[in-house]
């Protein structure tokens, strides 16, 4: 079965088809960046764009950068604030014309990491982290998702600890890989002394170049990259796309 999956980041807004046999995209993704600001209908055109563009006709699963609720946003970190209370569902789907169903972005990358990537087969408490604009989690007990958990909002140090350790923040402040993860092992160890995590599965860009700062982390639990890489938000968006907003 074929289906399709929108992935919303602070950046760039990706989609594309997704073989849900095999967890694999059919297609090159497409890419627009996201809108400054990133307002309901700003975004909602860019939906309509990537639905468009591969002429889609089927629902649309969408990983949004949000708590979400029942298909509402209860929060909007890397997003306009007139987000927050708004049916995405409803807005989406009006704009598209598709039946559209809508997930909490680090929640849809873990479900793909935890059925096809490198959480497949684990057992106890997975942690799932994206690095990117922000940072993003979806934590995992035997399999079953504990949603909207959004661990990169933990205070740290007197911080936001998305603000220290996004992978953003390597770009913003100029740090070098190795003084960038000296930021993440301070985060990681502070979420293994909450959750006690058997395995982290780190995702998001960076998690294609594992060997710039994966070494540099001294964590106390398993750390692994992430196999789908920058697409697993793609891949757990279309997973839920005929599910209306179902997790299992």
């Amino acid at each position: 079965m074929i289906s399709f999956g929108i992935d919303i980041g602070g950046s760039g807004m990706k989609a594309g088809p997704v073989d849900l046999a095999t967890g694999e995209l059919t297609a090159d993704r497409y890419k627009i960046a996201t809108p400054k600001p990133a307002t309901p209908a700003s975004m909602a055109a860019v939906v309509r764009q990537l639905v468009e563009h591969f002429e889609w006709s089927g629902s649309v699963g969408v990983a949004f950068p949000a708590i979400v609720r029942n298909g509402v946003a209860a929060s909007a970190a890397n997003i306009d604030e007139s987000w927050i209370g708004t049916d995405i569902d409803a807005v989406f789907t009006e704009a598209s014309g598709r039946d559209v169903h809508v997930i909490n972005d680090a929640d849809a990358a873990g479900l793909a990491e935890m059925r096809w990537g490198a959480g497949k087969g684990r057992a106890g408490v997975v942690l799932v982290v994206t690095f990117g604009t922000g940072i993003g989690s979806g934590l995992f007990i035997d399999g079953i998702l504990v949603p909207n958990t959004e661990l990169g909002h933990l205070e740290l140090d007197g911080h936001d600890a998305e603000q220290r350790a996004a992978a953003s923040a390597r770009d913003r402040d100029d740090l070098s890989w190795k003084a960038w993860a000296g930021r993440v092992n301070r985060y990681l160890t502070h979420v293994c002394a909450l959750f006690s995590p058997d395995l982290i599965i780190v995702g998001g860009g960076v998690s294609r170049r594992p060997d710039k700062w994966l070494p540099y982390l001294d964590v106390p639990t398993e750390v692994v990259p992430a196999t789908l890489t920058n697409e697993a938000g793609i891949v757990g968006a279309a997973l839920i796309a005929d599910k209306a907003g179902r997790l299992t």
